[in-house]
């Protein structure tokens, strides 16, 4: 339970007792490297709060793994689409190593933002740094080069060059792996 209060860290705005009781309604789960909490074409209903480890976001098209995001510790994550709109989602949602993730149900936020409206404030937040993250992803992959997008990666996250494989990271950067070996190779 510490260690979920000490990750609110970052929205000093919210009352103790607004974040003990987010703290107490998230289901913390256990997950081995490749276990899934969200699968494609179900209807996300949680949101997950990365206590340790890492989760990838990806989809399969032509039987190809795609990235399309990263959450490391004290990250939030969802399928943002299906969460929201309640419709069937896209993606798929692995842990990419041992993992302990916090999750909340939709229906459970919605009854906090009720009892503590704080709350609400601290979900805008998040959604407005998902909001800027998929921006800019998608701004690295029309307008970068294959180095610059690969450097921004190892600038802004450092992490995920550690945690993610070879594959993950190009598929996130939008080129191919051998590509991006020869990146790495002349970095």
């Amino acid at each position: 339970m510490e260690r979920i209060l000490n990750l609110f860290s970052r929205f000093p705005e919210i009352e103790e007792d607004a974040k003990l009781a987010f703290s107490n309604k998230l289901q913390v789960l256990e997950l081995g490297r490749g276990d899934l909490v969200e699968k494609a074409g179900a209807v996300c209903d949680h949101l997950y709060l990365v206590v340790e480890g890492s989760l990838r976001s990806f989809y399969l098209k032509d039987n190809k793994d795609i990235t399309v995001s990263f959450a490391l510790e004290g990250e939030f994550t969802t399928s943002m689409y299906s969460f929201i709109s309640r419709q069937p989602g896209y993606e798929n949602i692995e842990a990419m190593e041992y993992s302990l993730v916090g999750k909340i149900s939709h229906t459970e936020l919605k009854e906090l933002f009720e009892t503590h409206p704080i709350l609400e404030r601290g979900y805008r937040i998040i959604l407005e740094q998902y909001y800027i993250a998929l921006e800019e992803q998608l701004i690295f992959t029309k307008f970068k080069s294959a180095k610059d997008r690969y450097l921004s990666l190892m600038e802004s996250r450092p992490k995920i060059i550690h945690k993610a494989s070879v594959g993950q990271i190009a598929s996130y950067l939008d080129m191919s792996i051998e590509t991006l070996s020869r990146i790495r190779g002349k970095i």
